[in-house]
């Protein structure tokens, strides 16, 4: 049976992420949620959602700190400082023993290239241990509200191990995750396992062929 691997990006968000977690709590399933750290300056209700997360067996990953420009397109120290440490910062101080190392890289739409990563956020990287977390599925449901599941199921069918990227967002999409999951089931085995294609940088350390690597991060 295929495999998949579910992941949140952009919360925690009051209006969504209770339902998502409802959702997969009914189900007996566990997911990785990408915080983007700026949330949680947002007030507590958004902090113990994050901290009920990680509660509830989930794992909580850092998303940066603000969801703007990509690592790559702006590769200078300074930027990769504030959108990596400074969301690592927030997450130690506000999320109850938070010990997942996990990045996930941001811009362009679920798009993948050299803006993901800069030389500048590597040194991040190595020194706290992170692995970087990509995906392979990504139905783009933030603007297919109503018909995003489609998209996904097609995305899903042609892989043996899909890493599917949806938003725990006040857009209306989540509104159809229970049968989205409901219908997964059937077909595939949910797991918080990664497969390598998805996992460029391993505990700190490039985990892919220099040349697959480069087409990830910037030149400069």
């Amino acid at each position: 049976m295929a495999k998949v691997t579910l992941t949140f990006d952009n919360g925690p968000t009051v209006d969504a992420t209770p339902m998502v977690l409802e959702e997969l709590k009914r189900r007996g399933l566990h997911a990785y949620f990408c915080l983007v750290a700026s949330q949680l300056l947002k007030g507590q209700e958004q902090i113990d959602i994050a901290n009920q997360t990680q509660a509830e067996g989930h794992v909580l990953v850092n998303h940066s700190l603000t969801h703007g420009t990509a690592l790559g397109d702006d590769p200078s120290t300074a930027h990769a400082e504030r959108e990596v440490a400074e969301a690592h910062a927030i997450l130690d101080e506000r999320v109850n023993d938070w010990r997942a190392r996990w990045f996930r890289p941001f811009g362009r739409g679920g798009e993948l290239g050299r803006h993901l990563l800069s030389r500048a956020s590597m040194s991040h990287f190595e020194a706290v241990g992170y692995s970087v977390l990509l995906w392979n599925s990504v139905p783009r449901d933030w603007e297919n509200i109503h018909g995003w599941m489609e998209t996904a199921h097609d995305q899903l069918s042609e892989q043996d191990h899909s890493v599917i990227v949806l938003h725990d967002l006040n857009t209306g999409a989540m509104a159809h995750l229970g049968q989205f999951l409901d219908d997964v089931l059937r077909t595939h085995e949910p797991t918080l396992d990664l497969p390598d294609d998805c996992v460029p940088i391993r505990n700190g350390s490039v985990a892919w062929s220099d040349a697959r690597f480069e087409a990830i991060i910037t030149e400069h």
